[in-house]
């Protein structure tokens, strides 16, 4: 069963660095835009997510308030990047913040994983 819940935490952990990684590639490559590969990689990395919160017969309790958070962060970055795909598609750019905001709270999520215990 840990095996398992291993290959589970390594498909979040490449959700994370699809989104985190077509993101920077957007950011540091010149044209700030929203691309169907961050939501790719936000749908890995919450499915996956989802499926880590069950009780895997770990021994300790799980940390539903972390668990939480890290759920609204995930909606978050999933309502701007459809604010952005929006904006996108009517012809208009992505605002600087919102844009920005995904990848601050892409490395925000991963920071609460790493670092909250």
């Amino acid at each position: 069963m840990e095996t398992l819940r291993l290959i589970v935490v390594l498909v979040h952990l490449i959700g994370f660095a699809v989104l985190f990684g077509s993101w920077a590639a957007q950011a540091f490559g010149g044209e700030r835009k929203i691309t169907r590969i961050m939501d790719y990689g936000l749908l890995i990395a919450g499915v996956a997510g989802l499926a880590l919160a069950a009780p895997w017969g770990i021994d300790g309790p799980l940390n539903y308030v972390k668990i939480g958070t890290k759920l609204v962060v995930l909606l978050v970055i999933g309502a701007m990047l459809g604010i952005g795909s929006a904006r996108q598609k009517r012809g208009a750019t992505v605002p600087s913040a919102v844009f920005w905001l995904i990848g601050i709270l892409a490395v925000t999520n991963a920071a609460i994983a790493l670092l909250w215990r």
